[in-house]
């Protein structure tokens, strides 16, 4: 018998790695909020609150509900709670990808 090893979950079900990274990078981006929520003690009422969007899209993005949320509208709920998105390139020619707390500007 064959025995198939993947590194991404979403490398098994698409051959397209492009979709694959697409799938992958929207995981994590609603990982990454799901934490933010989390570490705020947020419940679903006060992820809706702050984000303004109704209970049923707060339920989708807590659920992980992926396929149904854009990279765009990921992002943008980053914004809203004040990070941002910040990729750069390591000594090792490796991308890094962090996700940042805006500095709040000064009164």
């Amino acid at each position: 018998m064959t025995q198939l090893e993947y590194d991404n979950i979403f490398e098994a079900i698409t051959d397209d790695p492009i979709e694959a990274a697409d799938l992958t990078l929207r995981s994590d981006l609603v990982n990454t909020l799901v934490a933010i929520f989390k570490e705020r003690g947020w419940k679903n009422a006060d992820i809706g609150a702050a984000l303004d969007i109704p209970q049923s899209r707060v339920s989708e993005l807590v659920r992980g509900k992926i396929a149904i949320l854009s990279i765009q509208k990921l992002f943008g709920y980053l914004a809203v709670l004040g990070y941002r998105f910040k990729p750069s390139l390591d000594g090792n020619h490796h991308v890094v990808c962090r996700v940042e707390e805006k500095q709040k500007e000064a009164a």
